[in-house]
């Protein structure tokens, strides 16, 4: 056993995206948590185009899975391709939603090969291990237990207790905190911090800003709405499948149900609005959603209790065919009929959203509104910021003019912002040593160093893979 455990961060360092945090606690014995894909221009040691594990794992007796978004998942395929065979640990309700993460994946990225993906599945099944949430599990060799504790994010997500002994038989703990949520976000409950910790590994998306509260987040969101449906225009949100798009239509929900039977303008009421979501892979999440409903929080099941549907209700319409879908985008770039369109991927980077936005940009009676953190070098941050200076983006190739308008609701993020970071770790009774800053850009992480020092603790910024 080292006399100090060691961090190596393939991922995450230079960026939000790639997340992949090796911890040994002796030469030939290491955890991994988690093993995500890269994303934009964020590089690690891969990237985007390079997706081969290429450090040593011969010496990862096991991986833990924090949540089940892409950024923290989506090279466990090319982990088990390089040999890894140990077991991998997630929530009971991570372990319900990976496979479906993973099938798309393989289908968007690797093969198309029906018999390989369900090959790859059969054999993650095998290692996938389910943990109840507040539980001391050991890991292979007993040589440390971790805990998974509910992490506020996504429904499933956890931060990661991991605690061993040094040779000089003093007990160390060390926090990963994946991706914590944001505190009142909708259907999940806030995280709560750990009672002690030596070291935490620390996300820092939003290190250098503050949201706003959710009653005012929703206000604008109805304000973002009425201004943009106006000319009778779609709305484009660029979501995730998993998570952010869930949050958007308990959001939305809300607001019908609340205005139900007042006007947006003369010609179309709250009643007759038109929410589409047109990815496959987010209804399946709805689907998973609403079946491990036990996980929301209290304000979430009194819905249901009292006959609200959040994430199924009558004015939405799921698309699911490639055929539909692409018949939808022709409808509604040529009729401008009034509607809400969620569509993945969150940052702009494939998916369905891509062709509403070479139909839609070059049309000023349309809106795309930005909910979610842009990484740098994706089509969306592009957008974000040419949109605009009615400036243009390449898609697939092509010069896209961008008309449309483009809107940015800052406050609506499934991270926690600077305090609720500052709280988390403030609230650790036992105080870590240090926190190790990762998952954020290059501002946010000094950002919240100095916001750190306020307080008295010793917050390091990550600057590159070696720990």
């Amino acid at each position: 056993m080292y006399s100090q455990p060691k961090f190596i961060h393939h991922g995450a360092v230079d960026g939000v995206t790639g997340s992949c945090h090796e911890y040994q606690l002796a030469p030939d014995y290491a955890v991994l948590i988690d093993c995500g894909l890269f994303q934009g221009d964020e590089f690690g040691s891969g990237s985007k185009s390079n997706l081969a594990v290429s450090f040593p794992i011969s010496h990862i007796r096991a991986l833990i899975v924090t949540h089940v978004h892409i950024d923290h998942v989506g090279r466990i395929p090319y982990l088990m391709a390089a040999g890894f065979s140990g077991p991998i640990y997630c929530s009971v309700a991570s372990a319900h939603l990976l496979p479906l993460v993973l099938e798309d994946a393989l289908k968007v990225g690797v093969t198309r090969d029906e018999q390989l993906i369900a090959g790859f599945l059969r054999a993650i099944s095998r290692q996938l291990v389910p943990c109840d949430f507040n539980k001391w599990l050991s890991l292979p060799g007993e040589q440390a237990t971790f805990r998974l504790q509910k992490a506020g994010h996504i429904l499933g997500s956890a931060y990661v207790e991991i605690k061993h002994f040094l040779p000089d038989g003093k007990a160390f703990i060390a926090v990963f905190s994946g991706d914590l949520g944001a505190p009142y976000s909708p259907l999940l409950p806030a995280p709560k911090p750990p009672y002690a910790a030596d070291v935490v590994v620390l996300e820092s998306t939003y290190g250098d800003k503050l949201h706003t509260n959710r009653r005012l987040r929703l206000k604008q969101l109805e304000q973002v709405l009425l201004h943009s449906l106006q000319d009778n225009g779609t709305v484009l949100f660029p979501a995730f499948s998993i998570g952010r798009t869930q949050e958007l239509l308990y959001e939305l929900e809300s607001l019908i149900n609340r205005l139900r039977g007042k006007p947006i303008h003369n010609q179309l009421s709250w009643d007759e609005l038109t929410i589409i979501v047109d990815s496959p892979l987010a209804a399946k999440f709805n689907v998973a959603y609403s079946q491990l409903a036990s996980c929301w929080d209290n304000e979430a099941r009194k819905k249901l209790s009292e006959g609200r549907h959040p994430l199924n209700f009558s004015q939405l319409h799921t698309i699911d065919s490639h055929a539909k879908h692409l018949a939808v985008v022709n409808l509604l770039s040529s009729s401008r009929k009034p509607a809400i369109v969620i569509a993945a991927s969150g940052m702009c980077e494939g998916g369905r959203i891509v062709n509403y936005l070479k139909a839609m940009l070059p049309d000023a009676v349309h809106q795309v509104v930005f909910v979610g953190y842009q990484a740098r070098g994706t089509l969306g941050a592009a957008i974000q910021q040419y949109g605009p200076k009615g400036g243009y983006v390449q898609i697939d190739g092509s010069k896209v003019t961008i008309k449309a308008e483009v809107i940015t609701l800052s406050g609506y993020s499934a991270h926690a912002d600077q305090q609720g970071l500052l709280s988390f770790v403030s609230g650790i009774r036992k105080k870590p040593a240090e926190v190790r800053l990762v998952h954020g850009d290059t501002q946010a992480k000094h950002r919240l160093q100095q916001a750190f020092a306020a307080f008295a603790i010793n917050a390091r910024v990550v600057e590159n893979n070696a720990g």
